[in-house]
């Protein structure tokens, strides 16, 4: 925190303006005014900032949250907030001491990077009413909302906020490419203020104002008699910061170079927060993707930064209210839509794109089910398809290809009368579900012969629908009157086959060999046996080869 203070005291300045109106905004979409948000964005932020694992984190309420709220205000009031936000914190907690942060690394790049665009657009989106000055309309959904607001500017056109809005974008964007070390965002805030002031125009009717004055928050938790039915709602508050906070931070690391948080413990940072808040009458927080955005774009590189916001947030509800509110809205929403231009990272959306198809797939599905839904419904379909297109190509590994029985055994004659009657499989890669009918169906259209050779000893898995697949087409074959016999089977492959009866058809019958030489010297025999070939001398031992890997 000691190594660039200047950077991290403007870049938390520079926050706490962009999170002030953010706080407010939110804290009354919940339910529980706009007290509740800045009681939230300055405890919770603060805390998540030091037992947090991100350098680059911002905490406090968000758009997100909000939604998962408004319900739960509707039927347990405002004391079922305060009360779901204490479990959520615990449940929070107790992820963190079980580790589960770490499997956040096994979500694909693709999603993360459509999760980040899909969040950018809806950055974007919800700035819109303030950037072009109309009241906010009705409706949970971004773009049903925006529609409204736009249809609203058409009837009755003012273009003060526009100019504002797309003054205060304009200077930051060229600012930062300009000068990238100068906060331009405060510079354009404090313009078009002075604008608005100097010019005496109607900012509380054509751009909005924020409010003046705060009361206290209240503080009504519910009896723990009625915590039953509040369980449900805080597991999907829990998930819910858990998600959006840990892919905030990644979405952070994404942005810089050399920053790596520690999920675990951003976990339990989150935990410590959302038990904080309720008890000075806040709603449950999360990792801000739009507040740690501006704070990575403007030189944060410690928790200073966050620490420096949530402290110019508490001096600001205590001694500026006043001043506070004579921003205008429309320059706040300038702020919030330059960021989101700059979440977008081109070059790597590009890149992602032109990968493979399955990648692009993914990416624009994400970002669109963000922008559609809502964060946890666009991961979750995210992560599935990028589940299922996994499956897919790990399952086309594996493969059934015939190969030729070995001369050196055998001497021509005995080989040719040999070929005739038998046919060896080596079967290669996962034999799992998504791949176990595929290689059924192969196997049943085996041609017409007497012995089926099946070496498997380069098969990497076998789960228990593989062994039940295999097993059925042993069966299928005896039918036909074709004897399966295998070769190379591993010892970690023995259990699932033993499991599902497969082996119980091979062993008794002592149709399972170490080796494909002995199974086509065990093969050689049955036919023999049979009167289909006359008994020829092996020019040697088979015992002692072994299986070619």
């Amino acid at each position: 925190m000691g190594r660039d203070p200047r950077r991290d005291l403007l870049a938390g300045l520079t926050v706490a303006i962009v999170a002030l109106p953010l706080a407010l905004g939110f804290g009354v979409s919940s339910g529980l005014g706009a007290e509740a948000g800045l009681a939230t964005a300055v405890v919770a932020g603060a805390l998540a900032a030091v037992f947090g694992g991100s350098n680059l984190q911002v905490s406090g309420p968000t758009g997100a949250m909000t939604v998962v709220l408004v319900p739960i205000v509707a039927q347990y009031g405002p004391g079922g907030v305060l009360t779901v936000g204490l479990i959520a914190g615990a449940m929070l907690i107790a992820l963190a001491l079980l580790r589960a942060g770490r499997y956040m690394a096994y979500i694909p790049a693709p999603v993360v990077e459509g999760f980040t665009l899909g969040i950018a657009c809806v950055i974007g989106l919800q700035q819109v009413p303030n950037a072009l000055g109309v009241a906010k309309p009705d409706g949970d959904k971004v773009l049903v909302v925006t529609w409204r607001a736009v249809e609203e500017f058409v009837r009755a056109p003012d273009w003060t906020a526009p100019a504002l809005a797309l003054g205060v974008m304009l200077v930051m964007l060229l600012g930062a490419r300009w000068r990238p070390t100068v906060p331009f965002s405060i510079v354009a805030v404090i313009a078009a203020t002075a604008v608005v002031q100097l010019l005496h125009l109607d900012a509380a009717a054509s751009i909005g104002t924020l409010p003046s004055g705060l009361p206290a928050p209240s503080l009504a938790f519910l009896h723990p008699g009625a915590l039953g039915p509040l369980l449900a709602p805080a597991v999907a508050v829990a998930a819910l910061a858990a998600l959006e906070s840990l892919l905030s931070a990644q979405v952070a690391d994404g942005m810089t170079v050399g920053q790596k948080h520690d999920p675990d413990k951003e976990l339990f940072g989150q935990g410590l927060a959302n038990i904080a808040a309720p008890l000075f009458g806040g709603v449950p927080a999360t990792g801000a993707i739009a507040r740690t955005a501006v704070n990575v774009r403007t030189g944060a590189s410690s928790r200073l930064a966050a620490l420096t916001h949530a402290a110019v947030l508490a001096v600001i509800v205590f001694a500026a209210a006043p001043l506070v509110s004579r921003i205008p809205l429309a320059a706040l929403a300038g702020v919030l839509l330059a960021t989101a231009v700059r979440m977008v990272e081109v070059g790597s959306l590009r890149a992602m794109a032109r990968a493979t198809r399955p990648d692009a797939l993914i990416l624009v599905l994400t970002a669109f089910a963000t922008l559609a839904l809502d964060l946890v419904y666009a991961v979750i379909i995210g992560l599935a398809v990028a589940g299922a297109l996994a499956l897919r190509s790990v399952a086309r590994q594996a493969r059934m290809d015939e190969i030729p029985l070995d001369h050196n055994d055998h001497n021509g004659e005995e080989h040719a009368l040999l070929a005739e009657h038998i046919v060896a499989y080596r079967l290669d890669g996962p034999l799992f579900f998504a791949a176990a009918h595929r290689f059924l169906l192969e196997l049943s259209e085996v041609a017409d012969v007497r012995v089926v050779i099946l070496r498997m000893s380069r098969v990497s898995t076998i789960d228990a629908t593989g062994a039940l697949v295999l097993k059925d087409a042993v069966q299928k074959l005896d039918r036909r009157g074709i004897t399966v016999l295998a070769s190379g089977i591993r010892p970690e492959h023995r259990q699932v086959l033993d499991s599902t009866g497969t082996l119980a058809l091979l062993c008794p019958e002592g149709r399972e060999y170490a080796t494909t030489p002995e199974a086509i010297a065990g093969a050689r025999a049955r036919l023999e046996g049979a009167g289909l070939l006359p008994s020829l001398p092996s020019p040697h031992s088979c015992t002692t080869v072994q299986e070619p890997t």
